[in-house]
């Protein structure tokens, strides 16, 4: 099983897996958890392709916001510091203080290793959902938790149209929810993912992808 890290581990363990997902509490004659989390897997990671805006603050550790567009395997983010650019053949991260482009294969999992402290198993977890009010609370939470690791983390995601609103993530210690914006589903033009080099003429490049 490959492992992602933060950000975009949040997303593929709520969206992405939901189809190895095992409710906790199944209703009978209701709508289950694998249901609900396949129907937000379409919206968001279909092949019609997703983009949204997040911001998140984890107080003393990480603090960012930008935005994600998605298609198959293929992905784009910004954010002040860091971007990136995945084709589903290479992957170009880009980190504009240090001004350097490391180019990776777009599977290896190296090049989120900033983020790598947030890792961890998405088939350790049970999924459920509530309600509350307008919108859905889907849950993934952790069935035996490690001392510093990841505890739940549930998405709030609207009734009406099941677009994502936040991601709430507890860990040991503390808990931080991942605010979620102008999100869309479809309409997702390949040109996105394609990386513009001319715009980091000075840039150092550091090509990763024949590394073991």
């Amino acid at each position: 099983m490959r492992y992602k890290s933060f950000i975009f581990s949040l997303f593929f363990l709520l969206f992405c897996l939901s189809l190895e997902a095992r409710d906790a509490n199944p209703k009978s004659g209701s709508m289950t958890a694998t249901e609900l989390f396949n129907k937000v897997y379409n919206l968001v990671f279909g092949p019609q392709g997703s983009a949204l805006s997040y911001k998140v603050n984890i107080i003393g550790l990480y603090r960012t916001e930008g935005n994600i567009i998605y298609k198959g395997k293929k992905l784009h983010y910004s954010e002040a510091r860091y971007m990136a650019w995945e084709d589903g053949i290479t992957a170009y991260m880009v980190d504009k203080k240090k001004k350097q482009v490391n180019i990776y294969r777009f599977d290896d999992d190296n090049k989120d290793k900033y983020l790598s402290k947030f890792k961890y198993d998405v088939k350790n977890f049970d999924y459920s959902y509530v309600t509350e009010g307008d919108f859905y609370l889907v849950t993934a939470k952790v069935k035996n938790p490690s001392l510093f690791g990841i505890r739940s983390v549930t998405a709030k995601v609207r009734k009406d149209n099941l677009h994502p609103v936040s991601l709430t993530i507890k860990l040991a210690i503390l808990h931080t929810t991942v605010q979620i914006s102008n999100f869309r589903s479809g309409k997702i033009a390949d040109s996105n993912f394609v990386f513009p080099k001319e715009k980091f003429k000075g840039y150092e490049f550091i090509d990763h992808r024949n590394e073991k």
